[in-house]
């Protein structure tokens, strides 16, 4: 039981509650775990492997994963953490985005101890009926306590009828699947709760509520999400993710250890102890990306990978080809941000005065340090931005 509990409390957030999980471990039979991911883009990135890994926990000690796509929620769209209402989504990609959910899960679950579910089997015979006797289940103060609802509520924002329905749909989910126990990130906390209810109102155990750390994006600020392509998808080119683990801060790279890493939990203490006595951070994170590259891809990718990373840019090599595009502008000028812009090096000016700032956009292999630089019609340059991209702009 120790031992247990100290594998499934690595990563976690908050257990609801742990006494219950204990008597549900102590039970003796095969817990069903679930997890629901609506499939609103089409790939899975490393922000959704900190849960990924919390159901592999589980399948390690021998329980059951439920891999629960929304393809019904995902019609409604989740309100969690959002403060206007979400568009509704076509069902049409949702089911082309759950393929390649399929097709990836199985990079970090067990196949034989996982069962994929779709929860439109049960919510599309739901009918009016059925939703009209769900709804009643809760009420709308109950509903306000929720944080995102309530901050929109109070500064006079939009809040659709529709948006209630996903956390009741949620926690329906839990009670068709029986779960023992409900695992999501913190901002899905109410969400959970709200199937721990519901489960009580339809005479069932109640399930145990998992919540996991969000994992901050490339930026080390921000949810890591596609929309703010701060992401590392598990499916990209071995070399490209290889590069974007090892454009990480220091402080970030522990942060991705403790939620991604299937390393021992003294091994990674002891990393940072000889970190703390001298040793190259980039030697360390060397053995972070050289873990997930391996996971994701082929044993042996990793250290592939490295090799690549230090040929090319370790050394201060620049890649052997490297595009180069013409550019037009109206003026004989145009500020740097907006040219590295407009030919998609960056995705905002805000990113680029940031990069400009700590160094991550060279010239010609020099550093810019202003901001406001303006760059004249008739040049042909290479730019960097980071370590991994490059370009060729002929103004």
């Amino acid at each position: 039981m120790e031992d247990a509990l100290k594998i499934i409390n690595r990563g976690t957030d908050e257990i609801l509650t742990e006494t219950d999980l204990e008597k549900k471990l102590k039970s003796g039979k095969q817990l069903v775990i679930k997890a629901g991911f609506d499939p609103t883009a089409p790939d899975l990135h490393l922000g959704h492997t900190v849960l990924l890994n919390k159901l592999r926990h589980f399948q390690d000690l021998g329980h059951k994963v439920i891999f629960l796509i929304g393809d019904f929620t995902g019609r409604i769209g989740d309100p969690s953490g959002k403060n206007k209402t979400r568009p509704t989504l076509d069902s049409k990609n949702l089911i082309e985005n759950a393929k390649t959910y399929e097709k990836q899960v199985f990079k970090i679950l067990k196949k034989e101890l996982t069962e994929i579910k779709f929860n439109s089997e049960w919510c599309d015979q739901l009918g009016a009926d059925g939703l009209i006797k769900l709804a009643s289940k809760y009420n709308v103060a109950r509903m306000l306590e929720r944080d995102d609802f309530n901050k929109r509520f109070t500064s006079n924002k939009s809040i659709a009828i529709h948006e209630f329905l996903y956390p009741l749909v949620q926690g329906y989910d839990s009670v068709a699947l029986k779960a023992d126990v409900e695992c999501g990130g913190t901002d899905q906390k109410f969400n959970l709760l709200v199937g721990r209810e519901l489960q009580r109102d339809y005479d069932q155990d109640p399930q145990v509520v998992i919540t996991v750390p969000i994992l901050e994006g490339l930026d080390g600020e921000k949810k890591m999400s596609k929309s703010l392509d701060n992401y590392v998808a598990i499916d990209e080119d071995p070399d490209e993710m290889f590069g974007k683990i090892m454009s990480i801060s220091d402080d970030l790279m522990w942060r991705w250890f403790e939620l991604l890493s299937f390393m021992p939990e003294e091994q990674i203490s002891k990393l940072k102890d000889e970190m703390n006595i001298g040793k190259n951070p980039r030697d360390i994170k060397f053995v972070l990306a050289e873990e997930l590259i391996d996971r994701f891809h082929e044993d042996g990718d990793g250290k592939k990978c490295k090799e690549t990373f230090l040929n090319r840019f370790q050394k201060g090599h620049m890649p052997d080809e490297i595009e180069l595009i013409e550019v037009k502008i109206e003026k004989d000028t145009i500020l740097l941000v907006n040219l590295l812009k407009n030919t998609n090096m960056i995705s905002s000016i805000s990113e680029g005065n940031r990069l400009i700032k700590q160094g991550g956009i060279k010239i010609n292999s020099k550093k810019v340090e202003d901001s406001k630089l303006e760059i004249s019609k008739g040049t042909e340059d290479v730019y960097q931005v980071g370590k991994r991209k490059f370009l060729k702009i002929k103004v």
